[in-house]
């Protein structure tokens, strides 16, 4: 009888093992695929912040090149956008990112360009003044992606 008692013994801790080592790992892919769907949301909030960003800087350096302004007003939005980057962001990309500021104040400093100018400045490349947050904001997110993988 206590042989018996001794394999029915071995029997529940052996199936005891099983029911653990299985629900050990469905908790563990459940968990790593709950922490990839997190780092995968926060990768498409910076897309869209990039994206924000992007469309404001170009918004205002359109402006900045025939207007004159001495109000900051306009700029508040790229200044926000620019402290949210700051929490999330690389360095690299919040660098870039203040450069395209410097970049729009300059040309909200400098003298009004007409059509002809503007043409002449497109042809010489020098519209193309988010270049360089474009190459950040690229690493950025394949870095987050990276984590992903």
């Amino acid at each position: 009888m206590d042989a018996a008692y001794i394999s029915a013994m071995f029997g529940l801790g052996g199936a005891t093992i099983g029911a653990l080592a299985s629900f050990m790992t469905t908790w563990m892919t459940h968990r790593s695929q709950f922490q990839d769907k997190i780092r995968e949301a926060e990768r498409a909030r910076r897309i869209e912040l990039f994206n924000e960003f992007i469309t404001e800087a170009v918004r205002l350096y359109g402006d900045a090149l025939s207007h004159e302004r001495d109000d900051v007003g306009d700029l508040v939005l790229l200044y926000a956008l620019l402290a949210k980057m700051q929490l999330t962001a690389s360095q690299a990309t919040v660098d870039a990112a203040e450069a395209v500021i410097d970049r729009v104040i300059d040309t909200y400093l400098g003298p009004n360009q007409n059509l002809h100018e503007i043409r002449e400045l497109a042809r010489d490349g020098k519209l193309n003044f988010l270049t360089e947050f474009g190459t950040a904001c690229r690493a950025d997110l394949q870095a987050s992606l990276n984590e992903i993988r």
